[in-house]
């Protein structure tokens, strides 16, 4: 894992694009980790990674959990037959 700061970043992003191929790169800013360089293989990959971190799917899956929580939910039987 390489550690570098923001500004060495800009300088040589290219060569930090070419490191991540081998480690994680952690950007940090004043010190404190603000983000992550990942290498991505393919478009599922990247597909993978964007719905990890979208805000509104995790939103979505947690009220379905919680709903399941709240009112039960159905068994996997059940799940097929009505699919």
């Amino acid at each position: 894992m390489k550690i570098a700061p923001v500004a060495e970043i800009k300088a040589r992003f290219s060569a930090y694009l070419n490191d991540c191929k081998n480690e994680l790169v952690i950007v940090t800013r004043n010190g404190k980790a603000a983000a992550v360089l990942l290498p991505i293989d393919d478009d599922d990959e990247l597909e993978r990674i964007m719905m990890a971190y979208s805000p509104k799917l995790r939103a979505i899956l947690e009220q379905g959990k919680r709903q399941i929580r709240e009112e039960g939910g159905i068994s996997h039987d059940d799940f097929w037959e009505t699919t």
